[in-house]
This record gives C-alpha cells, sequence and structure tokens, in this order.
C-alpha cells in the first residue's frame, strides 16, 4: 500500500489570511467561527468524490481556526466540517455531518445536487429544522480548490474614466454571447466570449466606457426552481463571494476572466461587478447547510431579536447577511479587495445596499459598512453604486447614501416613461429627472453623477417591452404571473405584444429613440441595457431571473436588421454628442445661478413660445413640451448653448427658439435619425410627435 503523503496532524500555522493559502510549500488553512468547538479540514481526490484525508484544525486565534499542511499544493481540492451546539432556538445550527465550502474559496469544483442530506435537519420531520439529520452532504455539494493565483498582468492599467464621462452597458456575461454562432459552443455564455473582438468592438462604437456585469460570484441553483425545470440565470443566490461562478469559465481557469479584462481594458473599457453581500444561497432557517450557517449561524446572520431560530428577511430571500459581526463585515471587505486586486475590476455595484447599510436601528448612511469602504485605500479609488432600497423597514433610501456612491435611480425611470407615456403632470418632474435630479442627489457635496440613470435594467421590462406591453407576461416563471413589478408605467399603444401594424411599430420606435435621447441628454450617469440598441424583447416577462434560455440570451440577429441597425447607429450618434459637448456632462448641479454669458444662465427651462416657463405653466397638467437649454465656458472662452426640445405629444409642434439668437445648427432630430446637422433657418423649431431635437449655438467670449 502506498505510503499517504500527508503528515498525521497539521502544523499551528496562522490565522491571517483567511482562506487557503498556497506559499509553494504547503497550504495555510484558516477560517473562522466565533461559537465552533472544533472544526476539520477534509479533503478530496480531485474529483471531489472521495475524501482521502481528515485532519483537525489545530489552533484558533481570535475566533479564526487554522493549521498549515506541507505539501498541499494548488489544486487540491477541500472543505470544512464544524462542530458545535445544534440549538436552532439559540441560533446555533452546527452539524458535522455537512461538508461546508470555504468562505474564501477562490475557485471550486462539482455542482451541488439538490438532496435532503444537505439540509441541517430532517425535512419533513413534525419537529421540522429542530430535527437533526445524520447523512453525510458531501456527496451533493460543491468544494473549494485550492488557487493559484500568479498572473501576468504586465502593463495593464485602469481606464480610470471620469465619473461625468461615464457611460454604462449592462450584461450578462451568459447571456451576451449564448446565441452567437460565430463562437465555439464552450466558449458561449464565458469570460472567453466577454473578450471576443467583436464584442468590444461593439462597445466602441456605442461609445460605451464601462461594463456592468450581473452577478457573477458562484451562485447555487434554487430547489424550487429546478422542481419546475427553470434555471436561476441572474444569480443572485450567491454561495461564495471570492470564486467566480464555474459555468462562465470555458478552460475551468480563472485566468479566462483575467485575461477578459485585459482585454476590455486595452480598449479603454471599464468593468464593474454586480455584488450580492445581502444575503446569501442558504435561504431562511429552513434552507440548506452549504458553508456559513454550519461554519457560524449565530455570526454570519441576522437574527430575529427574541427569536434567534429565525432569520430575519430584510432582503426577501430567507435571510440576510450580519455585516454589524466584525468577521462578516472584514469577510465582504476582503472579498471587494480581492477582485480588485486579483482581477484588477474598476467597480461594484451593490445588490440591496440599503441592506448593507443597516444597523440595529435601521438604514445609517454612516453605517460600519459605508464608513469601512469610504476609507479603505483600494476601494475608494473604484466606482462604487447602490440599489438604494431593500424590502426591510424605511427600506427605500434613493438619494441618501453617503459621498463616494452613484445610487440606481428608478425615479428617473418612471418618470421619463410616464411623460413620454403622455401622463398628464409630468413636466415638472421631468425637468428634475434631466437636471440629475437634483433634488434628491444634491446634497452633502455630491455631484450629478451619483445620480444612476436608466429607462430600462435587467430588472423588469426591456426598452422595447416598455412600449409593447401594458401587462407583465411571466407565465413562464411557475409563480401564476404574479412575480414581477404590476406597475411598469409602459403602454403597448393599442396592440400588447409584438404588431405588424406600420403606424404603431414607428410609434414605438419613436418612442424608444425619445426615451433614450433622453437618457444620454440628461445630467447623471446614464446605464443601457444591453440588447436595448437594436430592439431586444423577453415577450413581456419582466422578471426573467429564471429565464436561462432565448427569453433572456441576447439575438444579436437583431442588429442585422434594418431597424435594428438604425436604432443602434442613433445610440452611437447621441452618445457621440454626449462626449463631444462638456455642457451634457456638467461636474457640478445646474440652478441657473451662474451665467457663462451675460443673460444666459448655466440652466433654463422654456416653453413653446421661447419663454422663461412660468409656475403657472408648470402647473398645466396637460402640457407636455418642454425645452432644456444648458450653458457653460469653455476653457478657450467660448460660450456653447445646447437646447434640447421635448414634445410628448401625439401632434407636432413648433417651438420659438429662446434668446439671444445665436446662429444655430440643429444637431440631432429623433423622429429622422439618419438627418445630418444642419443650420437652423429662422427662430422656429419644429419638433415632430414625441421626439426630441437639440439645438446646438456658440460664440467667442464677451
Amino acid at each position: 500500500m502506498a505510503a499517504s503523503p500527508w503528515p498525521d496532524r497539521l502544523l499551528p500555522g496562522s490565522a491571517v489570511p483567511l482562506g487557503a493559502t498556497w506559499d509553494g510549500l504547503g497550504t495555510n488553512f484558516a477560517v473562522f467561527s466565533a461559537h465552533a468547538t472544533r472544526i476539520e479540514l477534509c479533503l478530496f481526490d480531485p474529483s471531489g468524490r472521495r475524501e482521502i484525508a481528515r485532519f483537525d484544525l489545530p489552533e484558533c486565534t481570535d475566533e479564526v481556526w487554522h493549521g498549515y499542511l506541507p505539501n498541499a499544493r494548488a489544486g487540491l481540492v477541500y472543505g470544512f466540517r464544524a462542530h458545535g451546539p445544534y440549538e436552532p432556538q439559540a441560533g446555533h445550527r452546527f452539524n458535522p455531518h455537512k461538508l461546508l465550502l470555504d468562505p474564501y474559496a477562490r475557485r471550486l469544483t462539482g455542482e451541488m445536487r439538490n438532496a435532503d442530506a444537505l439540509y441541517g435537519y430532517r425535512i419533513n420531520s413534525p419537529r421540522a429544522d429542530l430535527s437533526f439529520d445524520r447523512r453525510d452532504s458531501a456527496p451533493g455539494v460543491m468544494k473549494a480548490v485550492v488557487a493559484d493565483e500568479s498572473f501576468n498582468w504586465a502593463d495593464d492599467r485602469p481606464p480610470a474614466v471620469p465619473w461625468s464621462d461615464t457611460v454604462i452597458y449592462e450584461a450578462h456575461v451568459r447571456g451576451l454571447s449564448m446565441m452567437r454562432g460565430n463562437l465555439r459552443p464552450n466558449e458561449r455564455g464565458t469570460f472567453a466570449a466577454l473578450g471576443d473582438p467583436l464584442f468590444i468592438d461593439h462597445l466602441r462604437r456605442l461609445g460605451v466606457t464601462t461594463v456592468e456585469l450581473l452577478p457573477i460570484h458562484a451562485f447555487v441553483q434554487d430547489r424550487s426552481l429546478l422542481e419546475k425545470g427553470l434555471r436561476n440565470y441572474w444569480g443572485y443566490n450567491s454561495i461564495g463571494f471570492f470564486a467566480p461562478e464555474p459555468r462562465y469559465l470555458s478552460d475551468g481557469t480563472l485566468d479566462e476572466l483575467r485575461i477578459a479584462v485585459r482585454r476590455l481594458h486595452a480598449a479603454g473599457l471599464e468593468v464593474i461587478l454586480d455584488v450580492v453581500y445581502n444575503h446569501t444561497a442558504e435561504g431562511s432557517e429552513l434552507g440548506p447547510t452549504l458553508s456559513f450557517r454550519g461554519l457560524d449561524n449565530a455570526s454570519y446572520y441576522r437574527l430575529v431579536d427574541g427569536n434567534p431560530r429565525h432569520c430575519v428577511n430584510d432582503t426577501g430571500t430567507g435571510n440576510t447577511l450580519n455585516l454589524s459581526t466584525p468577521r462578516v463585515l472584514q469577510m465582504v471587505m476582503d472579498s471587494l479587495r480581492y477582485w480588485v486586486s486579483a482581477f484588477h475590476v474598476d467597480g461594484f455595484r451593490f445588490d440591496l445596499g440599503v441592506t448593507l447599510g443597516r444597523e440595529a436601528h435601521g438604514f445609517d448612511p454612516g453605517s460600519g459598512f459605508f464608513d469601512a469602504i469610504r476609507q479603505d485605500p483600494v476601494l475608494q479609488k473604484v466606482k462604487l453604486i447602490s440599489e438604494p432600497w431593500d424590502i426591510g423597514p424605511g427600506g427605500y433610501q434613493v438619494g441618501n447614501h453617503p459621498p463616494g456612491f452613484a445610487e440606481w435611480n428608478d425615479r428617473f425611470r418612471d418618470g421619463v416613461r410616464r411623460y413620454w407615456r403622455g401622463d398628464p403632470g409630468q413636466r415638472a418632474d421631468f425637468a428634475a429627472r434631466l437636471a440629475g435630479s437634483s433634488d434628491l442627489f444634491d446634497r452633502r457635496h455630491r455631484r450629478p453623477w451619483a445620480s444612476l440613470n436608466y429607462v430600462a435594467s435587467h430588472d423588469g421590462f426591456t426598452l422595447l417591452d416598455a412600449v409593447s406591453y401594458v401587462e407583465r407576461h411571466n407565465e413562464a416563471n411557475g409563480e401564476d404571473n404574479k412575480d414581477g413589478h404590476g406597475e411598469n408605467h409602459s403602454s403597448n399603444w393599442g396592440v400588447e405584444g409584438p404588431s405588424e401594424d406600420p403606424a404603431l411599430v414607428d410609434t414605438r420606435l419613436r418612442l424608444r429613440r425619445a426615451m433614450l435621447a433622453t437618457l444620454f441628454l440628461a445630467q447623471g450617469t446614464p446605464m443601457l441595457l444591453a440588447g436595448d440598441e437594436f430592439g431586444r424583447t423577453q415577450n413581456g416577462n419582466n422578471n426573467a431571473y429564471c429565464q436561462d434560455n432565448e427569453t433572456s440570451w441576447i439575438d444579436w440577429s437583431l442588429l442585422d436588421r434594418p431597424e435594428g441597425k438604425g436604432l443602434a447607429e442613433f445610440v452611437a450618434r447621441i452618445v457621440a454628442l454626449r462626449h463631444e459637448h462638456g455642457v451634457l456632462r456638467s461636474p457640478h448641479f445646474l440652478h441657473g445661478r451662474e451665467q457663462p454669458f451675460d443673460g444666459v444662465p448655466d440652466i433654463a427651462w422654456f416653453d413653446e413660445s421661447g419663454e422663461v416657463v412660468s409656475t403657472e405653466s408648470w402647473n398645466n397638467a396637460e402640457d407636455r413640451c418642454l425645452a432644456l437649454r444648458r450653458a457653460c465656458r469653455n476653457n478657450d472662452g467660448s460660450v456653447i448653448m445646447l437646447t434640447a426640445f421635448f414634445n410628448a405629444d401625439v401632434a407636432e409642434h413648433r417651438f420659438r427658439l429662446p434668446p439671444p439668437h445665436w446662429p444655430t445648427r440643429i444637431v440631432l432630430d429623433s423622429a429622422a435619425p439618419d438627418l445630418p446637422a444642419y443650420e437652423l433657418q429662422g427662430e422656429e423649431v419644429v419638433v415632430g410627435s414625441r421626439s426630441v431635437v437639440v439645438a446646438l449655438a456658440s460664440r467667442t467670449g464677451q
């Protein structure tokens, strides 16, 4: 019999860093648990199917269990088992029969096979989660792999796009390329396709500066979805905060993601990750024991005060991570720094950011999470975006995050949709959204970029569906069409769903161009949903989280059709206009107090007559026309005035050009997107039905 390559016991090792760290001679293992009485390290063969050795972690320092295994190399497959009290009524759920994933695992192997053995209690027991299950979960769970972090980044540098110049493209790694026939099958839906030159060229043609990826952290499939024949597509079900989702690695190596980031950086494109630190895939107290629950349930999760058997559910997923626990907050901070240092990502979008900022008394912009991230020398250099809501008490916090964060602004989405739908009484709100939502964000010296503007995102209707459907059509999700937003501020303009009526097709296309023009003309940071630039549809599904199929995947053939090609060219044109003229990217909120030219305030609003909008006119609920003029002085002393004319009415309208009447060029007409720029003759601007016209004037300084 061959001698075992392993010693009888582990060396003491070190409590830092957490996770499995290979030093070339062996591997140090360290894992946090404040309440465990013993933790075992389990080693497996390369397939992950057979356990080959088991060791106690010999030391516990400051609540970190640790040990060093000589000769353990990168590629070693492992997991933990934690011993301690199984007392659910006290918040403790230790069960050494359950193999646990290292919270700091850099690589994963295997797939989770949903089975009753994954649960710490006996499914269907009359005692429910107070019962205790003694079956080994190892055959059905993912396992950690010791990683080699070496990679030659050469001269890679972050593009460091200024916030005011940023244009974000929200996309899903898998959905981007599953329908691209020009890629090898094994590369579709992976990071290899993310770095494909054709995709990068498309982004550059559009004028995009930054790609925001839906979650790429390792996640697991929901048992309830698998029983319906569905799969979690979006990935907001994280189980590993340091490991990429294995399905997105075509060759199984972490370097595939690094290479994609290098290629995007070489093209001047940033990469932002949508991250989920508010909850884990373990669900409520009735969920499986996969990692955190088994290592230290009472430390990792927020439990109901006075009844710690139950998890606090401010996230709507069954559990809420407890960032008030120092080691849990450390895990989040270590994870963020890891993605910046090991993968050179350029920023993060925090799912349910309000949850991360909760303290015992509720949401607090001065919470430990926000304080930690704002002072961190690594993280304060990257872009930080919050989804500013959750379902807990006081969960809607748009505009209330601390400086340094941008926030998804759903008020922009809803206000723009209502205005272009023709709802009465929308002009004042529409004006506020165009001005960077200063009513929400102009505080604590924040800048306009803090308002992350969008008219469609992954969560809801696509832009085409927002003008094609009144009702959600989520029947395929298997929830009786009760999931997803009930109010989408959408309209079908007479026919629910697709139509071949030329007049209806034209109306919908006009409205999409108008909303896209609004997005890129507004102050704030614009975000475009992938595929909206050429007419992607989800057939009315506004909650496609479980549609890992053609409902969610992008059909790039739409870009080859005249309508899709024309819309993409229009997007590229309006984005180029934004990049060209700094007046559209003001670094400060504009309030009309400054005058770049005598009698010309930096921002002003006008009605069709060319007069400043009066209080009476603002209160006219049936007026659907508005002109916005912004002015600035350039470095050479010249002054530029850019006026956008918005007409949400069904009829054409004629606007008088506001004074002063400088020579003016019409640089964009959303009703005639192919029309080149031309000199305006006279002082009247014709704006077609449901359209936007942009006029540009300039002169040398006084």
